[in-house]
C-alpha cells in the first residue's frame, strides 16, 4: 500500500512580464522535481507574468500571454505525469481574479482563485484585482480557445475547492491567506486535506523570516498536515526583494529549507513524507473536531497518486532546525543579491558610487562588495548563468574572475568629491576603503565647478552669498550647502556615462545613492543631490543597523578602513572647516540621535501615532533620559522637520525595501507632501499635558 508522498517547491527568480524566461524557469523547476522523484510541482504566487506587474494587470495583453505560456506548458513533455501548480492571472465573468492553475497529463484539474488579498505595506492587490468571496463554491470556466485545442476540455472547475488523489487530499492557499486571522488550511485541515500548498511573493526586511517560518510550522501543528510553501526570489523590477525560503513542513516540524538569499535562478525543494504521519497525528488531536465542518471542501477527484505501490524502503525527511540570518548578515546578503538582479537586467556595465568616507556611503560600498563575493562563491560552485551574465556585464566572452577585489575593480567604481570644506580625514578614510575593496577610485576636486555655478548667480544678481561662518544668513548658508551637494549629482552622472568610455572601454555605469531611512524621515538631504540616484541599497535601512553591518563586515571581510569610519562623527562636510577640523556634524544639524529617529519612526509608521500619540508614547519609553517637555521640544522639531521636507520624498532614489517604518512615498508611505508644518492643534494638545506635569516631576 502506498503512503509515502514526494512533493517538490520551488524558489524562482521571475521578472515581470519577461514572459519567455519566466516560462523557462518554470519547465526547468518542473524537470528538476520530476528527477527528483516529485509527483507534485508548486510555483510562486503569478510566476508566469511575475508579481510585479502592477498596473500592467489592467492590459489584456498581461492576460493573452499568460495563457500563451500556460499552452506551452501544457503542450510540453517536460509536464507530463507530474501534478503542475502555477500562477496566472485569470479574467472570469469580467471580473479579474489571482489564481493558481493545476494540471496533469494536458488537462486542467481546476483553477483556484485568490479570496483573501494582501492590500497592505508594498502590496496593493485590491487595485488589480478582487477575492474569490463564494466559500466552498465551485463555477463553471470556459477556457479561451487556444488552451480547448490543447486539452479538449470546454470547461474547468473554478473557485474554492481541493484535489483529490487515489491517496491523499491537496488544498491551496495563497500567500497573503496564511497570514490571515481565517486562513483556508484550517477549514480545509478539518475536513482532512492532508497537504496545504502556498504560492507565495513574500518579500524580504530585516528581522522577518522567522515570522514567516512560524506561521507555517503552527499551520501543521495545530491539527497536523504537510505543507508546501514557495515563494518568488529577487528583483522582479522594484523596490522589493523577493527572499525564497521555499520550504515543506508536516505535523509542526520543518523538514527541507531553501535559501533565503541566492543566486540561482531556479531553486527546487523536494521531501519525502509519509502520509500516515498525518493520520496519526490527527487521530489522537484532532478527532472529536473533524465531524464539525458544516459544509465539506468541494473535491476535485484525479486518477493519480503521489505515492507508489511500493516504498516501504523509500526513506523520508526528518525534521531540521531552521537556520536564521544575523541582521547583519541580511544587510550583507539581500541588498547585494538586489544590487545583481538589477545590474544584470538593466544592461549596464557596473556601479558607480560617490564615497565620502562617512557610514552611509560606505555601507552601499560594502553591499557592492558583498555583491561580488557572492558572484565569485556562485561561479566557483558551477553556477553558469552567474558566469555568462558576469562576461556580458563587463564585456569579455573569456573572463572568470577570480577573487571579489579583483571582480569589485572591475564592476565599480568610487569617487571621493572634494570641496573646500572637506578634511583630509574623509579623503583618506575613502582611499582607504576603496583600496580594501578593490573598487577603482577617482579623487575629483569640486570647487571648480562650485564656483562656476555661484560665478553665474553672481553675473546675474551682482551678490555673492556667504556661509554662516562668514557672516552670511541662514538662507545663504544653506544655498552655499546645497550647490555643493547639487554639483556632485551633476558630476557623478558625468563620470557614470563617460568614465568608461574615457578608459576605452564600452558600456555606462549606475549611479547608486546612499541616504539611509532615518535620514528620509526627517528628509536631512538635499533634493537633487549626491543622494539622488539611479538605485538607493540602503534607503530602507536605519543608521543603527548600517554601523552593525559596518562591524561585521570589518571582521568577517577583513576590511580594517572601517573601523574608522564608525569612529568618525557623521558629517556633510558642507560648510567651512574651523582649523582644519570638522565644526558641522549630523545629529547637531537634525537636533536628535539616529537612535532617537529610529524610535520616532517605527512610532510614526508602524504604531500609526500623530504627533500627540507619539508623545503620550515617548514620554514613557524615554523616562529615564528625557522630561515631559524634552520630549516634547523632540516631537515638534521631528514632526516640523518631517512635514516641511516631505516633498523630497516624491522623487527619492528608488531603494531597497527592507525597513518596515520606511517613509517611501512612491508605494510604502502614501502621505501628503504639502502639510501645515505649524501643526497647530496637535501641538497645543501636547502643550496642554505638559502644562500639567512638572518636567521635575517623577512619573509613575
Amino acid at each position: 500500500m502506498g503512503r509515502k508522498a514526494t512533493v517538490a517547491t520551488c524558489s524562482l527568480n521571475q521578472w515581470a512580464l519577461d514572459f519567455e524566461g519566466n516560462a523557462e524557469r518554470i519547465l526547468r523547476s518542473v524537470e528538476i522535481a520530476k528527477a527528483r522523484g516529485a509527483k507534485y510541482r508548486l510555483g510562486p504566487e503569478l510566476e508566469i507574468c511575475g508579481y510585479g506587474c502592477a498596473d500592467h494587470f489592467y492590459e489584456s495583453d498581461t492576460l493573452l500571454h499568460s495563457f500563451q505560456v500556460l499552452r506551452t506548458l501544457l503542450e510540453s513533455p517536460v509536464t507530463q505525469d507530474i501534478i503542475c501548480d502555477v500562477g496566472m492571472p485569470i479574467m472570469h465573468h469580467n471580473v479579474r481574479y489571482n489564481c493558481r492553475v493545476l494540471f496533469l497529463n494536458r488537462k486542467i484539474l481546476l483553477i483556484r482563485p485568490k479570496m483573501l488579498m494582501a492590500n497592505q505595506g508594498n502590496y496593493r492587490e485590491m487595485r488589480w484585482f478582487s477575492p474569490w468571496n463564494k466559500l466552498r463554491q465551485v463555477e463553471e470556466y470556459f477556457l479561451p480557445r487556444m488552451i480547448q485545442e490543447v486539452t479538449g476540455q470546454d470547461t474547468v472547475p473554478f473557485g474554492d475547492c481541493v484535489l483529490s488523489t487515489k491517496d491523499t487530499c491537496i488544498g491551496t492557499e495563497i500567500c497573503a491567506e496564511l497570514w490571515n486571522p481565517n486562513s483556508p488550511h484550517i477549514q480545509m485541515g478539518l475536513d482532512g486535506v492532508e497537504i496545504f500548498t502556498n504560492s507565495s511573493a513574500s518579500h524580504h526586511e530585516l528581522r522577518k523570516a522567522d515570522q514567516r517560518v512560524n506561521l507555517i510550522k503552527s499551520a501543521t501543528l495545530k491539527s497536523g498536515g504537510i505543507y508546501l510553501y514557495a515563494n518568488q526570489r529577487g528583483c522582479d523590477g522594484d523596490r522589493v526583494y523577493y527572499d525564497g525560503c521555499a520550504m515543506v513542513a508536516i505535523n509542526g516540524d520543518i523538514v527541507a529549507q531553501g535559501a533565503q538569499f541566492c543566486l540561482n535562478d531556479v531553486e527546487v525543494i523536494t521531501a519525502t513524507l509519509d502520509l500516515e504521519d498525518v493520520r496519526s497525528y490527527r487521530g489522537e488531536l484532532c478527532q472529536p473536531h473533524m465531524e464539525s465542518e458544516p459544509k465539506p471542501c468541494h473535491r476535485i477527484k484525479v486518477d493519480f497518486s503521489l505515492s507508489s505501490g511500493d516504498d516501504i524502503y523509500l526513506p523520508t525527511h526528518q525534521p531540521i532546525q531552521w537556520h536564521f540570518h544575523t541582521p547583519e548578515e541580511e544587510i550583507s546578503l539581500g541588498p547585494a543579491c538586489w544590487l545583481w538582479d538589477y545590474l544584470r537586467r538593466s544592461g549596464q556595465a557596473g556601479f558607480l558610487l560617490p564615497l565620502s568616507g562617512g557610514v552611509d556611503s560606505s555601507s552601499t560600498a560594502c553591499i557592492v562588495h558583498c555583491m561580488c563575493v557572492l558572484l565569485c562563491q556562485a561561479v566557483e560552485d558551477g553556477n553558469g548563468q552567474v558566469l555568462k551574465d558576469v562576461r556580458r556585464v563587463v564585456g569579455d566572452d573569456s573572463y572568470s574572475p577570480e577573487h571579489p577585489k579583483e571582480l569589485c575593480g572591475r564592476l565599480f567604481t568610487t569617487c571621493y568629491m572634494a570641496s573646500e570644506n572637506s578634511s583630509k580625514d574623509t579623503c583618506s578614510r575613502a582611499r582607504d576603503l576603496a583600496g580594501q575593496i578593490g573598487s577603482t577610485h577617482l579623487d575629483i576636486n569640486i570647487d571648480m565647478a562650485v564656483k562656476g555655478v555661484l560665478g553665474i548667480f553672481s553675473a546675474v544678481t551682482g551678490r555673492w552669498p556667504k556661509f554662516r561662518a562668514h557672516s552670511g544668513s541662514h538662507r545663504e548658508n544653506l544655498a552655499l550647502q546645497n550647490v555643493q551637494a547639487r554639483v556632485r549629482m551633476v558630476l557623478a552622472y558625468l563620470f557614470a556615462q563617460l568614465s568608461l568610455w574615457a578608459r576605452g572601454k564600452p558600456g555606462g555605469l549606475l549611479v547608486l545613492g546612499s541616504a539611509n531611512v532615518d535620514e528620509s524621515l526627517t528628509g536631512y538631504f538635499t533634493k537633487y543631490d549626491c543622494s539622488s540616484a539611479d538605485i538607493n541599497p540602503i534607503g530602507g535601512i536605519s543608521k543603527t543597523d548600517l554601523k552593525g553591518f559596518l562591524l561585521y563586515c570589518a571582521e568577517h571581510f577583513q576590511i580594517p578602513a572601517l573601523r574608522g569610519i564608525l569612529a568618525a562623527p557623521p558629517t556633510a562636510e558642507l560648510e567651512p572647516l574651523t582649523d582644519g577640523q570638522v565644526s558641522q556634524t549630523d545629529e547637531a544639524d537634525m537636533g536628535m540621535t539616529y537612535s532617537e529617529l529610529s524610535a520616532i519612526g517605527r512610532l510614526r509608521k508602524i504604531s500609526k501615532c500623530g504627533p500627540f500619540s507619539m508623545f503620550c508614547k515617548l514620554i514613557h519609553m524615554w523616562r529615564d533620559v528625557l522630561s515631559p517637555t524634552e520630549v516634547a521640544r523632540k516631537v515638534k522639531h521631528f514632526f516640523r522637520m518631517y512635514s516641511v521636507n516631505r516633498h523630497k520624498m516624491t522623487t527619492v532614489t528608488p531603494s531597497y525595501h527592507a525597513e518596515s517604518y520606511s517613509p517611501d512615498d512612491n508605494r510604502f508611505d502614501l502621505r501628503p507632501f504639502l502639510y501645515n508644518t505649524g501643526w497647530t492643534w496637535q501641538f497645543r494638545c501636547i502643550d496642554q499635558q505638559v502644562s500639567h506635569v512638572s518636567p521635575e516631576a517623577p512619573q509613575q
